[in-house]
């Protein structure tokens, strides 16, 4: 085991390293001008975005129709607009170029399906604001008309500790079961979400892989390395029961891959909607001009070795319905407290 995590170890230090201009063609120079800063961001991403391939997208013609929209003479507006479009059509929340004036994003992965969550109704009508709990980042409260533990957590890029987990968990002790609800949750720290996974499982086990790439080749990567998902220690408060783990489009990222890594669990089930995906481990580099961008370098798959980039589906598919929602109920969770009860 130990043999593992040292070659994640070094695989994730080299996949974290920024990469420099003269990495991508030691004999290739790009310089601060319209052409050279196009030419610069193409082929980084030519040479290290991963997925390319899994999504058939024709880099070369997207470089032949975005350069010719090139000028000498345009301004660095102008520019970022042409780099903008030609990164969106990577379809990929996880790129970005960042400049002091904008950042180019994809946010089509959520904006064009329905939202599935209203945090104002969950927080007055579940949480029962301001009666419920806050550890760290965990918003908690068992619910009023049942014994199930409710906990929201909103973005793992907040974090949570071990002190923290042990006390939500102690207070659900008696409870018959758990909803994490992380809806609209666009990820963060992958460590926050492994963390938290670890107290829903007494046995280690591998819970997805992730490869790299090797070569500038659209299609040059490593073999697939496992990676571990660790109980929590002993000492640590585990939890057995049934878990539901509400999901929508928002969810992202590092989110997608906790629920990823909870879907292999027994005792679990994802109700909700569709996650957003996101599941290429997210690498930098910059521009001559500064401006820097960050793509997906690194795939990772579920257990069944099946990308997650376009999100991973529900156990128990639902959606809020106006109606509930219009009577203050969320559709979502009573989905997922009839589950807890009955099994169904």
């Amino acid at each position: 085991m130990k043999q593992l995590r040292h070659i994640l170890s070094s695989l994730l230090c080299g996949i974290i390293t920024t990469i420099s201009l003269t990495a991508c063609n030691p004999d290739e120079e790009f310089h601060d001008t319209p052409y050279g800063n196009f030419d610069a961001l193409w082929t980084i991403l030519d040479e290290r975005y991963c997925f390319f391939a899994f999504k058939n997208i024709d880099w070369d013609d997207i470089r032949t129709r975005y350069r010719a929209r090139l000028a000498d003479n345009m301004t660095d507006k102008e520019l970022f607009g042409v780099l903008a479009e030609m990164l969106y059509e990577l379809q990929d929340g996880h790129v970005n170029l960042y400049t002091p004036f904008d950042v180019a994003r994809y946010w089509a992965w959520f904006e064009e399906y329905p939202t599935n969550f209203d945090k104002e109704l969950v927080m007055k009508n579940y949480l029962r604001q301001p009666d419920y709990q806050i550890a760290a980042s965990l918003y908690y409260r068992v619910l009023d008309d049942c014994n199930i533990g409710y906990i929201y957590y909103g973005s793992f890029s907040s974090g949570v500790g071990d002190g923290n987990l042990d006390e939500v968990l102690l207070a659900f002790a008696t409870c018959d079961g758990i909803i994490i609800d992380v809806r609209d949750n666009g990820g963060g720290q992958l460590s926050t979400a492994q963390r938290i996974a670890a107290r829903f499982t007494t046995d280690d086990f591998v819970s997805g892989y992730i490869r790299h790439k090797t070569g500038p080749g659209h299609e040059d990567f490593s073999d697939l390395y496992p990676i571990e998902q660790k109980s929590a220690d002993e000492n640590r408060m585990h939890y057995a029961k049934p878990v539901a783990i509400l999901s929508n489009r928002g969810c992202y990222s590092a989110t997608n891959d906790f629920i990823s890594v909870m879907k292999n669990l027994p005792q679990v089930a994802i109700i909700g909607d569709r996650t957003g995906g996101g599941s290429g481990l997210p690498f930098s580099s910059e521009l001559p001009n500064g401006w820097s961008v960050r793509f997906s370098a690194c795939p990772m798959y579920n257990t069944d070795m099946q990308q997650t980039e376009f999100g991973i589906e529900p156990t128990i598919a639902v959606a809020l319905t106006p109606d509930d929602v219009a009577n203050g109920i969320d559709t979502i969770i009573e989905r997922a407290k009839q589950w807890i009860l009955t099994g169904e």
